[in-house]
């Protein structure tokens, strides 16, 4: 990978360092201390989390590449954190069926979704610009 790529890849993990230690918080609060259900939880968590990613990404990691307009990098951004959302809540669900608490279902999802995340983001939400 070249120099540039490595920076960007630091720059995208602090942003889902972020995005995952804020909603990981976010969670706790919700879950353990407020006693909600694992869902509601989750989705306070991410509607949080996601915000905080998509402004990292965007005026930071990927901030070089703006060969779209903002509301199709946002629409971008959606649509494929949408059916992560999907998947994530999936993965978080099976794993709270089969015994395995959702504290830890995070730290498994998130490994899942750096690589997912990395080459969704990389490749089509923020693509570079086309050379003509």
């Amino acid at each position: 990978m070249k120099r540039s790529e490595v920076n960007r890849f630091v720059k995208y993990m602090a942003g889902g360092g972020l995005y995952f230690w804020v909603g990981y918080a976010v969670f706790a609060i919700c879950y353990s201390w407020l006693k909600w259900d694992w869902l509601p939880s989750k989705i306070a968590a991410d509607a949080i989390g996601w915000t905080l990613n998509y402004l990292v990404q965007r005026l930071w990691a990927f901030s070089d590449r703006v060969s779209l307009s903002e509301m199709q990098h946002a629409g971008r951004y959606i649509f494929i954190e949408s059916v992560g959302f999907v998947l994530d809540y999936l993965i978080i669900w099976g794993l709270k069926a089969i015994g395995i608490t959702p504290y830890i279902g995070f730290f498994i999802s998130a490994g899942f979704f750096t690589v997912w995340s990395w080459l969704w983001y990389k490749h089509w939400v923020f693509p570079e610009k086309q050379k003509h």
